[in-house]
């Protein structure tokens, strides 16, 4: 495994990330695993040297955050051993897939970037969480409704307290998260010092704002989906099949990836990953992690192959060619995943 920077920051990470997201309720989703499940796998990936871990408090209610925090007090020793992420907007227990409107009904303020939910929502988070601050803390989506003044004065407040290390934004335009980074250097406040957005071979729109202005900024880029919720994998069919627990309980996938042209990428993947006797995954996340600009792709993994494919892919360089091949079929796409 290599450790790298986070962009600028001094803060060195794992070059894979491992998505906490499917450890959870299966009330919530049939293919969530429960901690005992969880345990092995994420051994798995600590024994590979991840070092590097990103959950949410909205994920599963809650309970995502409780058991990222219960298996890395068993897997760890130290707590400076590993870096740990979390992030906020969404209540507690909302479907984010679902949830629209940042200030809920009724005037409800659990959720939003509002210096009243920042302030609560990292407290509850550590919490669950069971240590005293996170690493890094992340602003999960961008509020339409609270001025972007009151969420970095917030997210500062955060980090001058030792609650968090640093912070990190997640799935805006780039105009957005430039004006927040304006924001915070005009009052001298904490900038972010990552961007976790939506990027893969099936979704490139990043690459037209985001990631130049990343790169320019020295601004880590922490890749969600990066198997585009398992099609990349091959877990869907351009006939309909469902070839797996998650395929068959993921109506996001559906309408993200449903395309004619996504199933072309799918498929070169395909060609291409065969002429090399290679999995498709590891390839996928080949391409994404020699893309400029990337630090750690956040990989989901529910069976300890997902585990193997994300640690060999860190050791394959794919030719000019390859490259080629896999971005030819891209067709431009209506901008996904910022609300």
């Amino acid at each position: 495994m290599d450790y790298v920077r986070l962009g600028s920051a001094g803060l060195k990470v794992s070059r894979i990330c491992l998505g906490m997201m499917s450890y959870g309720s299966r009330a919530e989703r049939a293919w969530h695993l429960d901690e005992t499940e969880a345990e092995p796998i994420v051994k798995a990936a600590v024994e590979g040297g991840v070092t590097f871990f990103d959950t949410a408090d909205t994920y599963s209610g809650g309970v995502s955050e409780e058991i990222t925090g219960n298996l890395l007090r068993r897997l760890f020793t130290h707590r400076d051993d590993y870096v740990l992420a979390t992030k906020v907007y969404f209540p507690a227990g909302a479907d984010p897939t679902e949830a629209k409107d940042p200030k809920g009904p009724n005037g409800s303020n659990d959720r939003g970037l509002s210096r009243k939910h920042v302030l609560s929502a990292i407290d509850a988070s550590l919490r669950r969480l069971g240590c005293d601050y996170v690493d890094l803390y992340q602003i999960h989506r961008w509020d339409d409704e609270t001025p972007i003044e009151e969420t970095m004065g917030a997210l500062h407040e955060v980090v001058q307290a030792g609650k968090a290390r640093y912070i990190g934004a997640s799935s805006m335009f780039a105009w957005q998260f430039a004006k927040a980074q304006h924001v915070a250097e005009r009052h001298g406040w904490t900038r972010f010092a990552s961007m976790q957005n939506h990027y893969n071979l099936l979704y490139r729109e990043e690459e037209r704002e985001m990631m130049p202005l990343c790169v320019d900024q020295g601004i880590a880029v922490l890749p969600y989906s990066p198997l585009a919720r398992g099609m990349l994998a091959g877990n869907r069919s351009r006939q309909g099949e469902r070839r797996t627990t998650r395929a068959g309980d993921d109506p996001l996938s559906d309408q993200r990836y449903n395309a004619a042209a996504d199933f072309d990428v799918a498929d070169r993947l395909a060609e291409v990953a065969a002429e090399r006797e290679a999995p498709a995954a590891q390839l996928a996340l080949a391409w994404l992690l020699s893309r400029p600009g990337v630090t750690a792709p956040i990989v989901g993994v529910t069976k300890p192959g997902h585990v193997t494919d994300a640690l060999a892919a860190c050791r394959i360089t794919l030719t000019k060619e390859e490259v080629r091949r896999l971005e030819e079929p891209y067709v431009p796409h209506p901008v996904l995943g910022h609300s």
